[in-house]
């Protein structure tokens, strides 16, 4: 199929994209790598009447660190985050995301606010938003700046809190302070840069005896939205992560899943992927802590 017609107007300001969406009352979507709204169009399932290109708006690309978070612009390209040594140094489980996410010439060209505000619930950047507890800046021309959590952003497949004539300008990442932190991801699918049947993410600190000081990480691919555990990170506080734990824990964030069925994989033999994930990410980081 083909895209419906469309209008196009490229927005030289944030301003002036708001006042587009605002102008045309939701009948509008932006577009900066466009590496989720095309292929929507061309199978119709997204019909906008506008499209407000925003990929010449310079106020988008920023990057700015401070000594807790790494604030991106909702426009940079995820390509940006791969090549910088020091966003890697600083973001690794964004990092580690990235490489899972298509295939190089998808994240040349996609953005962390794209990926982000499609809300794929098998995408990988959404995953790492809810473990790293990210910040989202939403603006509009009629409210204003509003900022809400990534734990209250995204409501469903595809469904965000993000209004009809808002705009994504930017991302907080919250950073870890310390030593003896790792972070892991891993995904399975049919083939590298396919929707994943299952992934799963954590970071983690370690104390000086190696014991878990600080945790997060999340399951994506099975439910309506990406998952995190903090009651059952919470629990890894203080121990030792070995093997055996690390699967119990992972058996028992899987019970709290809802995965769906398909050609590919039905709900149960995803539940226990799932479980597999994140043991392994687990270990991954405990092993890469005490490495060093």
């Amino acid at each position: 199929m083909k895209a419906a017609a469309f209008d196009y107007v490229r927005a030289d300001s944030i301003a002036h994209a708001l006042d587009l969406l605002e102008q045309q009352g939701g009948e509008a979507k932006l577009i900066a790598g466009g590496q989720s709204l095309v292929p929507m169009m061309a199978m119709r399932l997204a019909r906008p009447a506008m499209l407000v290109d925003i990929n010449r708006i310079a106020e988008l690309k920023t990057i700015s660190g401070a000594p807790m978070a790494v604030t991106l612009g909702g426009g940079v390209r995820q390509r940006d985050i791969e090549d910088s040594a020091e966003l890697g140094a600083q973001l690794p489980l964004v990092r580690k995301a990235l490489h899972w996410v298509g295939h190089q010439q998808t994240r040349n060209r996609g953005t962390v606010g794209g990926s982000l505000a499609f809300a794929d619930p098998s995408a990988e950047l959404p995953l790492a938003a809810l473990v790293l507890a990210a910040k989202l800046h939403l603006q509009s021309q009629a409210d204003g700046e509003r900022v809400l959590e990534a734990k209250d952003f995204f409501l469903g497949p595809m469904v965000t809190a993000l209004g009809e004539t808002e705009c994504l300008t930017a991302i907080d990442w919250p950073l870890w302070s310390g030593p003896r932190q790792a972070a892991a991801f891993e995904e399975t699918a049919i083939r590298h840069g396919d929707f994943a049947m299952a992934s799963a993410a954590c970071q983690l600190q370690f104390d000086v005896a190696g014991r878990v000081s600080r945790a997060s990480f999340g399951l994506g691919g099975v439910s309506g939205t990406p998952l995190v555990f903090p009651v059952l990170a919470q629990q890894l506080l203080g121990q030792h992560l070995a093997p055996a734990l690390a699967q119990e824990v992972a058996q028992a964030a899987a019970r709290e899943c809802d995965p769906g069925s398909d050609m590919h994989a039905g709900a149960p033999y995803r539940r226990h992927l799932a479980a597999v994930l994140l043991a392994r990410v687990l270990q991954q980081a405990a092993a890469q802590a005490v490495a060093g």
